[in-house]
């Protein structure tokens, strides 16, 4: 059998400075292989206020290692997003689900590599006080609840783990 593939086509990343947003997935991804070699890895996923072209909102995601040490990118993301440290009771486990939902705002930064331009999650912090929280427009269906599909092609690119120097064939 033959399977083709092709270039994906354009792609519009969300746009660069702060948004409000809401967190619309968590999703386990699995072992991925990276420059210091094969890590457990979820991504979170949000969108954000602005519609794109057609209506939809953007999405924004980013890839984490779902660990809760006090350097890493996760904890570092939802301590700010929540206003406060972990207690030592929540570093004994966390429940990842309960963002879902939350609002927040996200400060997107556009970087560019190999000519393509990726929006990159550089904080995730509260909403102001009075500021109108965001729901769910219910256009993005969680990757579990999708029927035997792939994830959505909104990837921003911010994930790359390897170049092609990296792959194994």
């Amino acid at each position: 059998m033959t399977y083709i593939v092709k270039d994906s086509g354009s792609f519009t990343p969300a746009p660069a400075g702060l948004h409000r947003a809401v967190c619309v997935d968590v999703v386990d991804v699995g072992v991925m292989q990276g420059p210091f070699g094969a890590k457990e890895k979820v991504r979170l996923v949000w969108e954000i206020e602005e519609p794109m072209e057609s209506g939809k909102p953007f999405l924004a995601s980013q890839l984490y290692t779902p660990s809760l040490h006090e350097k890493a990118n996760l904890r570092l993301h939802l301590e700010s997003w929540r206003g406060r440290t972990f207690t030592p009771k929540e570093l004994a486990g966390f429940d990842l689900e309960v963002v879902i939902g939350v609002c927040c705002q996200l400060q997107i930064q556009h970087n560019t590599k190999n000519g393509r331009t990726y929006a990159n999650i550089i904080a995730v912090v509260p909403l102001s006080k009075g500021q109108e929280k965001l729901k769910p427009t219910g256009e993005y269906v969680r990757v579990k609840d999708r029927a035997e599909t792939p994830e959505p092609e909104h990837n921003d690119g911010s994930d790359e783990v390897y170049d092609d120097e990296g792959v194994p064939f």
